[in-house]
């Protein structure tokens, strides 16, 4: 992966995006976003870093990883282990494990998104995915028994990618 190399961030763009993605009205697809509040309130004012909430944007967030030197995406990540399961990808096994043009229920998935970043060249050199495996994702409101359970040690795992990140 890497179209960003070891170049700097344009000024005023910190060097690290952390990008939650999900539907908080479909059940376990908007654990993105709540791990995305739960890793910015526990970590604290970090110098570089950057949170957003990508919620259902898909391709429209591409502009978001111009110019960024590594990237930590919160997402559900359904690879067919129990639910509750926390999936940490990093690298190459980003891509491997999200499929082009697998359904999201948030129009387009991680790895889409990646994948046309790689076209514009605007791929962040560091990459991780931090998720979730699903238990419900249909219409509705809140997490999944399994899911919150889980989310302890998914934004346990987050932080620690997020130290490796900084310089």
């Amino acid at each position: 992966m890497g179209g960003g190399g070891a170049c700097p961030s344009p000024p005023g763009i910190p060097p690290i995006l952390v990008l939650g993605l999900g539907n908080l009205l479909l059940h376990d697809d908007g654990l993105g976003l709540t791990l995305l509040r739960l890793l910015e309130a526990s970590a604290g004012h970090r110098p570089g870093v950057e949170y957003v909430d990508g919620g259902t944007q898909g391709q429209a967030l591409l502009a978001w990883l111009e110019g960024r030197r590594a990237l930590l995406i919160l997402d559900a990540v359904a690879l067919g282990a129990s639910p509750g399961t926390v999936h940490v990808l990093e690298g190459d096994r980003v891509q491997e494990a999200m499929p082009a043009g697998q359904m999201t229920a948030h129009g387009g998935n991680a790895g889409d998104l990646l994948r046309a970043a790689a076209l514009l060249g605007d791929t962040p050199a560091r990459l991780a995915i931090v998720g979730i495996e699903p238990a419900v994702v249909k219409t509705g409101e809140g997490l999944s028994e399994a899911v919150t359970d889980a989310l302890p040690e998914a934004v346990e795992r987050a932080a620690e990618i997020l130290d490796r990140f900084q310089p």
